[in-house]
């Protein structure tokens, strides 16, 4: 059998990491806190794609489960970045047109971003209102949104911060203006 290094080459060279050095001793995994989610664990997805299973890769939902904590790379001994890896990943799976593995997670970014686009900060009550629309999940965490209200910890009015368009030139220069739609 031979496998396609392509693959891992492109994902180090976009990533500026080396994955020859992950000796597979699942730190990264076992500091994780969001890997009782994940259907594969960030070793895992490396392993794959050192296999060359591209496909795989790409449609899974640890690359958008991983919530870039940096846990994993404080634990691993060869200080690979797994976050810039799922980061990598995930610009790749949306350049490429693979279904988001975790379509709720890929609405969240999207409004997200777009607030800080409006903004430069997120107005919550709005960046919450528009989410739970495109998501259609009209009533997980109401409780818990309406407790937050009350007790003052969401503002009513929305705030734009100083410097919005320098806010917006590092948008533009990390993302394609085109993908926040």
């Amino acid at each position: 059998m031979k496998i396609d290094r392509s693959f891992i080459g492109e994902v180090s060279k976009r990533s500026g990491q080396s994955f020859d050095g992950c000796f597979h001793c699942m730190c990264c995994s076992g500091g994780c806190p969001v890997s009782d989610i994940m259907d594969y664990l960030p070793n895992q997805i490396v392993r794959m794609m050192q296999l060359g299973m591209r496909k795989q890769v790409l449609e899974s939902r640890a690359i958008w489960d991983c919530i870039g904590c940096y846990s994993c790379v404080s634990q691993c001994p060869n200080r690979i970045h797994i976050p810039h890896m799922m980061d990598t990943l995930r610009e790749m799976a949306l350049a490429e047109g693979v279904v988001v593995g975790e379509p709720d997670i890929w609405t969240f970014h999207r409004e997200f971003l777009k607030q800080v686009d409006k903004r430069g900060r997120v107005y919550e009550l709005e960046f919450m209102a528009r989410y739970k629309l495109s998501s259609r999940n009209f009533f997980q965490d109401v409780v818990p949104g309406m407790k937050m209200l009350f007790k003052g910890r969401l503002e009513l009015l929305p705030k734009t911060v100083h410097g919005l368009d320098e806010i917006r030139k590092i948008g533009d220069a990390c993302y394609d203006p085109k993908r926040r739609k």
